[in-house]
């Protein structure tokens, strides 16, 4: 209290002091600091300035003179206020009128001044300080996060680079001051990335990327401010991969699968070639389908060498050295076979393997003309000095050791040798015929042909001729009686040794090898034995650019185009195509390769191309189910057998071919059963049990049932077979044609048959159809037998002879007199018919003699027996003499009646009897017979009366 009082007593002493001296009140204005620099945060209203709000007035102590009482700001845009705390200190302070944005402006610059309370309490006579300048600065406050001024980013690499940048992202921030307006930092968000981001928002990467193994990338990435605060929402950034600029051939498939009856298909529907902008002159690709690993070369048609002859027309009589084993070749048994090749029947000789080929198979005289062919793989033979290596030769069988002709292999060179005998030639004349050739030691198939029209030689090799480089002469061969032995695989050295032995042995792979006398092979027949069914063909020619050169090697597994403009170079091989023409391809892989070469203007090669290596998977084809089907049983009287023709036991004979098919392939399949038709190759047909005995049976088909077919036939005792290439209804109508004769078929109740056939040489084969064709026989009499139930050879045979025996056996004994009187009259009326019967068959055959000299072809219609039936009363026997009577008289019916059948059959021509042969079995020609009849050939009509 004392303390408060002191001041105050001083204040008033001056003040009245003042008022004494000249009674004057207020005579000096305020006085504040010339500038301030405050500041405020935004969204907050205190103010700190620097210095503080403080107005002097030197007017004090006086009351109202010497205080304080107003703050004022000069500017009505500025948002603040300036308030007095205390009036005699001039303390005051500045504060925000209203919310202060700092983005909206960061600072702001007006004028204050101090105002004094003037002269008294109203004020009056107050006065102002001079301007004083404010600067204020508004603080920011970190309330926004990072924006990216994109919303997605794009950029592409090239493989195999290391980048300091690949491009920058950038965010950006609304916040006014640099403390929080500026990012200070980005991260990528996605793991694991081969990506790294500075933070200044470059994006590099880490490692050196391949569009192999990734071809885009995709991250995130964040930005932070300097207040640490993270954006939003992340950026996406895409990354692509591109790979280097190599020149080749881009978008083709490594496999393209091939469907078997598909016919052509493309291969590179979608490939072109990338040559990375630079300008070029030409264009040259190669395409090349490898097929070596594919039967013998490629895929060709299997059948056999005899079958594909004769599909080729080549001239008939050619022996085949190397067929299949069977018990008429089994020379051919010990060989070594591969079987892994589709059914190709291919020789395998290591070097140990050879056949002696017997003499009834060895053509006797090969005369001035003859061809030798053969298919051959061979390679290099080990050693320095190789032996020479056989594969056909006559040597002496004995005695000497004289090579008549041969075919051999020395060091890479294919030698043929003919030695004439002195009966043909006694002068020296050339003996030797060289060739050297690549394909001989290449270990690759070939076909080889040997043309022979001595004195001169001529060898195709793949249908392409070769002149020999080396011709030797030499002496003819003295006549000698010493047998020659014809070898195949080595050289036979009969003579001039203590053991007969092979030598020269041949090391490689043979298959068809024929001999031809008499014959040369021409240039057509031989380019179709070894044509290939499988290559390279080019759809579209007409489409093909006019600068666009192509072609083919014959085999047309070799395609080259040629053209100077990169986009018709592209359009010719999108067109390149595969083609299989066979029905029943080979399944498995072929291989494609591809050569390039680029040429640029006044350079020779500008860019290196790579080779493509491709694969065509030909899938397994649809394999075909081959029935025969028909009567199994076959029953005819002995007389059947005995005729001219015999019977025919295939005439209901019928083969089908079947294959399980789906929809639609790559799809869904429903399996189902389609038939198609497709060719044979051979049919056989074996007898079962004992062989064939020459000289009481055979069975055989006539030369006139194969004309106008690509058929043969060969038989033996073992059964006949048909063989060459055509379709299923043709072999079916040969085999209709086939005859069983027997012509003592006494002591025969049966002969069973079993008939198979083939496809592709074996590779599909039928199901085995047996048949058994039983013999009827007469029955032998008994005491008391009818002799009517006996048949005649133009009867069918009574289907109960044993039921008419027992019965008749049983009721021998006496019978009451009406069946006497029944058995009378039967008898009576019998032998009426029988009388009227022969009567008829006598006319019947004076009027067939007259039409025989008219050239009528069928014999069968003048009588046909196949319908007459005959039941017997068994009772009729019982008429004692009377009915031995009646026998006597029906066998010299019976008698008469065969020596006219006999008198029938032989006044026809064989092909009267063939046709009139079948149409006994076949229901169509009994009908027409039936009409023929009713109309005036036969009066008789056996097939309408029953006993």
């Amino acid at each position: 209290m004392h303390t408060l009082g002191v001041p105050f007593l001083l204040f008033w002493l001056i003040w009245g002091h003042s008022c004494a001296l000249g009674g004057k009140v207020n005579k000096h204005k305020p006085w504040i600091e010339a500038s301030y620099h405050g500041v405020i945060t935004e969204n907050m209203d205190t103010v700190l300035l620097d210095p503080p709000l403080v107005a002097l007035d030197k007017d004090a102590p006086v009351p109202y003179a010497g205080e304080i009482c107003a703050f004022k700001i000069n500017g009505d845009d500025a948002p603040f206020e300036a308030v007095v705390l205390n009036r005699t200190s001039g303390e005051g302070v500045l504060r925000a009128s209203s919310p202060v944005d700092c983005e909206s402006q960061k600072e702001y610059t007006f004028i204050i001044q101090a105002y004094d309370c003037g002269a008294g309490p109203s004020g009056a006579n107050w006065k102002k300080s001079h301007k004083a300048v404010v600067h204020i600065q508004v603080d920011d406050v970190n309330e926004f996060s990072p924006i990216f001024r994109e919303s997605l980013y794009k950029a592409s690499i090239t493989e195999g680079k290391i980048y300091d940048s690949i491009l920058q992202v950038e965010a950006w921030d609304q916040d006014c001051s640099p403390q929080y307006s500026q990012i200070c930092n980005y991260e990528i968000v996605t793991a694991g990335t081969p990506f790294a981001i500075d933070r200044n928002g470059n994006i590099r990467n880490t490692e050196r990327l391949s569009y192999d193994k990734q071809q885009s990338y995709k991250i995130m990435v964040t930005a932070f401010d300097c207040g640490q605060k993270r954006a939003k929402e992340d950026v996406v950034v895409h990354i692509e991969v591109k790979p280097v600029c190599k020149p080749g051939w881009q978008g083709w498939n490594k496999r393209v699968d091939y469907e078997p009856g598909t016919g052509s298909k493309q291969l590179f529907p979608k490939m072109h070639l990338e040559t990375c902008g630079g300008p070029l002159s030409g264009v040259k690709a190669m395409v090349e389908l490898q097929t070596n690993h594919i039967g013998k070369g490629c895929d060709r048609e299997t059948y056999s060498e005899k079958s594909l002859q004769k599909l080729c027309g080549a001239a008939s009589g050619s022996t085949d050295l190397l067929p299949a084993p069977s018990p008429s070749t089994n020379w051919t048994a010990a060989l070594l076979m591969d079987s892994g090749r589709d059914s190709d029947l291919i020789y395998r000789f290591d070097g140990r393997q050879a056949a002696n080929v017997p003499d009834h198979v060895v053509p006797q005289n090969l005369t001035d003309q003859f061809t030798i062919a053969t298919w051959m793989k061979h390679g290099p033979s080990p050693g320095l000095r190789a032996e020479k290596e056989t594969l056909l030769c006559s040597s002496d069988k004995t005695e000497m050791n004289r090579h008549h002709y041969s075919l051999y292999v020395h060091n890479c060179r294919l030698v043929f040798l003919l030695r004439r005998d002195f009966t043909q030639l006694d002068t020296f004349r050339p003996a030797e015929f060289h060739w050297k050739l690549e394909q001989i030691c290449d270990k690759e198939w070939h076909y080889y042909v040997i043309n022979v029209e001595f004195p001169a030689v001529t060898l195709f090799v793949d249908g392409v001729t070769y002149e020999p480089y080396l011709v030797t002469d030499d002496w003819p061969i003295h006549a000698s009686k010493i047998d020659t032995q014809l070898t195949v695989g080595a050289c036979w050295q009969g003579g001039e040794v203590a053991t007969p032995r092979f030598t020269q042995y041949f090391r490689g792979s043979l298959s068809g090898l024929t001999i031809r006398p008499g014959r040369i092979e021409t240039q057509k027949v031989i380019s179709c034995l070894q044509a290939c069914k499988e290559g390279l063909d080019i759809n579209s020619l007409e489409s093909l650019a006019k600068d666009i050169k192509f072609h083919f090697n014959p085999a047309q597994s070799v395609l080259v185009v040629e053209g100077e403009d990169v986009d018709s170079i592209n359009t010719a091989m999108t067109k390149v195509s595969y083609i299989n023409s066979r029905q029943f391809p080979t399944p498995g892989l072929r291989r494609l390769h591809i050569t390039t070469t680029v040429q640029c203007f006044g350079e020779d090669t500008c860019l290196s191309i790579p080779d493509i290596k491709a694969v065509v998977m030909v899938l397994p084809p649809s394999e075909p189910r081959i029935t025969i089907a028909g009567s199994n049983r076959l029953v005819r009287p002995a007389s059947d057998l005995r005729g001219p023709l015999g019977v025919a036991p295939f005439k209901e004979l019928h083969i089908t071919s079947t294959v399980m098919k789906g929809d639609g392939f790559g799809g869904p399949r429903r399996p189902g059963v389609m038939e198609v038709m497709h060719n044979l190759d051979y049919c056989d047909v074996l007898v079962i049990g004992e062989e064939l005995n020459p000289d009481r049976e055979s069975l055989e088909i006539q030369h006139s049932a194969l004309l106008g077919k690509h058929l043969d036939a060969t038989n033996s005792t073992s059964g006949i077979s048909i063989y060459g290439v055509d379709s299923m209804a043709h072999y079916e109508q040969a085999l209709r044609q086939v005859r069983y004769r027997n012509w003592r078929p006494a002591n025969l109740s049966e002969r069973r048959f079993r008939l198979t056939c083939s496809e592709l040489n074996g590779r599909y084969t039928s199901n085995e159809f047996n048949l058994e064709v039983s013999v009827l026989h007469h029955s032998a009499p008994v005491e008391h037998a009818n002799h009517m139930a006996v048949q005649p050879q133009y009867m069918r045979p009574v289907h109960h002879p044993l039921m008419m025996h027992s019965l008749n056996s049983h009721m021998s004994g006496s019978a009451p007199p009406a069946a006497t009187v029944v058995i009378v009259v039967c008898i009576a009326a019998l032998v009426v018919i029988v009388v009227i019967g022969v009567y008829r068959i006598h006319a019947t055959h004076q009027e067939g003699s007259r039409e025989d000299e008219d050239e009528v072809k069928d014999a069968e219609e003048e009588w046909d027996n196949s319908a007459l039936t005959i039941t017997v009363n068994p009772m009729e026997n019982i008429g004692g003499p009377q009915a031995l009577g009646d026998e006597v008289r029906q066998e010299e019916h019976e008698e008469e009646e065969e020596e006219e059948e006999e008198e029938l059959v032989g006044g026809v021509t064989s092909v009267e009897s063939e046709n009139s042969d079948e149409e006994e079995d076949d229901d169509e020609g009994r009908e027409a017979a039936k009409e023929r009849k009713q109309k005036g050939k036969l009066g008789w009509d056996s097939s309408s009366i029953t006993y």
